[in-house]
């Protein structure tokens, strides 16, 4: 499902290296954490699987597609094809919560019923049904995470990628939205979730990827169920 292969990524400009040798291999409905210091490069990882940010050296492959090869044309489809949730929720704050996750849908040119249904069925499924008509200024942190997960997965992605989801949130809702994602996780869909909360992620016996200063960590035994 995703492969690198001696990824590195550089950053003429600052000349900060922010990926090295990255060697990596998530199967096809794993479900899998990235953890790692602040700047240990988990961001930048998540950004080349999306396609936000190209490798400087090595290769990738997302669904069997060459992400080096991609033509300008083939970006948004790719782009499709992965879900991204962000840790600052990117929402427009001059658009209803509906229309915040229907966004993606209308982008791609779906039908008005089908943008319907499947809104309003993925509202159902983060608990936002009753918010639909709400604006993001009158939600909570929690709240507008989930407008985020919402967003991300309306259009049946089969590839979520998360950065720092319960970054901002207490206790009982960060394991809420872990809760979401793991059920996400049960009908096949591939997560991978960057966090620096390891206690949260621990009991749910998924594998851990831990990152330190670009470079992937070897895997302690109780890093994986």
């Amino acid at each position: 499902m995703i492969r690198f292969q001696a990824v590195s990524k550089h950053y003429p400009a600052t000349g900060h290296e922010a990926l090295t040798h990255i060697d990596l291999h998530l199967a096809t409905g794993e479900m899998a954490f990235l953890t790692g210091h602040s700047g240990a490069g988990k961001s930048t990882l998540l950004k080349l699987i999306g396609r936000l940010e190209t490798p400087t050296r090595g290769q990738l492959w997302v669904n069997g597609r060459n992400l080096n090869k991609l033509t300008q044309r083939q970006i948004p489809y790719h782009r499709r094809q992965v879900g991204m949730i962000f840790q600052d929720h990117r929402l427009l704050p001059q658009r209803t919560v509906y229309n915040n996750v229907a966004l993606p849908l209308v982008v791609a040119s779906v039908r008005h019923q089908d943008i319907r249904r499947r809104v309003q069925a993925v509202l159902n499924k983060v608990g936002l049904a009753r918010k639909a008509n709400s604006y993001p200024i009158s939600l909570s942190g929690g709240e507008q995470q989930r407008v985020g997960i919402a967003r991300a997965l309306v259009s049946k992605p089969p590839i979520v990628l998360a950065d720092e989801p319960t970054g901002n949130l207490d206790p009982e809702l960060s394991r809420d939205i872990m809760g979401l994602f793991t059920e996400f996780n049960t009908v096949g869909v591939t997560l991978l979730i960057a966090t620096h909360d390891v206690s949260l992620i621990r009991p749910l016996r998924k594998r851990i990827i831990h990152l330190q200063q670009g470079r992937v960590q070897p895997a302690h035994p109780t890093d994986n169920s």
